[in-house]
């Protein structure tokens, strides 16, 4: 102990750790290779990868939703069990990905990752009108109009540019979803309806993403609010939010036995809660 302190204590103290420090890496870097292998041979996912969280890191979006919602934890924690117990929703999701032409490119196992978020916060804030761009497959509109399914009231906007987009939104959950093919800054701006929740998840680029905001603002009802699916990324919806005088706040995910890093779900609303009034 007192050779490690004066070694500790030395000029060599750099050159004596690194056997230790190099140790450290590599285990990282091991397992995170192992993890990137294990994928690449199992997986068919070339985007929008999908993965589970942690069992803490799940446990920490709930408290978040709980925070944001104004709503009771165990509430979220149950609006959680009920899209993973949702058997209908997961034979729907499997049996459409499995037929259809892109099904070389999509996994049909369900992993749900922040989209337990997305599902608890419209169950626990019942949005009547929720407007979502980037439909990809049309996995988070599902979420989005199975939450509203449950609810009993509202409708999900989808807008992507990709006519082929949207093969997942089928009957029942189509009946709660209304599609627009087009560049969602322009059908943003011809919307009718005022907008209760609104979620960018479509072209990732900072001037595309400060432009559907900038388009949806004057639509946002008074208890709105405003989610990015890039936040991770970008930094557009807090200074967004700031710009306004608006609330944020961010939640990480931590993918369970991935090499993706996660990404999150940025909020921005005029209240702390996300709540008009609380």
């Amino acid at each position: 102990m007192i050779f490690r302190s004066r070694v500790a204590e030395s000029r060599f103290a750099r050159l004596a750790a690194l056997p230790f420090r190099v140790s450290q890496v590599g285990r990282h870097d091991a397992h995170l290779l192992a993890m990137s292998a294990r994928w690449l041979a199992q997986s068919k996912e070339s985007t929008n990868y999908t993965y589970d969280i942690t069992d803490r890191n799940r446990e920490y979006l709930a408290w978040w939703v709980s925070g944001v919602s104004a709503r009771p934890v165990a509430e979220v924690r149950g609006y959680f069990e009920e899209i993973l117990g949702d058997r209908d929703l997961a034979g729907h999701i499997r049996h459409y990905t499995a037929t259809s032409s892109r099904s070389r490119l999509a996994d049909l196992e369900l992993r749900w990752h922040r989209h337990l978020g997305w599902y608890a916060l419209v169950r626990a804030l019942r949005p009547e009108h929720i407007v979502e761009t980037g439909t990809d497959k049309g996995r988070g509109t599902l979420v989005l109009a199975s939450a509203v399914r449950r609810n009993g009231l509202g409708r999900v906007t989808t807008i992507d540019n990709n006519p082929a987009s949207g093969y997942l939104i089928r009957p029942p959950y189509s009946e709660f979803v209304t599609r627009i093919i087009g560049d969602s800054v322009s059908a943003i701006a011809e919307l009718d309806t005022s907008v209760d929740f609104f979620l960018h998840d479509s072209l990732h680029t900072r001037e595309h993403e400060a432009r559907e905001f900038e388009a949806v603002a004057p639509r946002l009802s008074k208890g709105a609010i405003v989610l990015s699916d890039n936040a991770h990324a970008t930094d557009v919806l807090s200074r967004w939010a700031e710009s306004r005088g608006w609330h944020f706040t961010f939640f990480q995910e931590r993918p369970a036995h991935h090499w993706y890093p996660g990404a999150g779900i940025g909020l921005a609303s005029r209240s702390p809660s996300g709540v008009a009034g609380v």
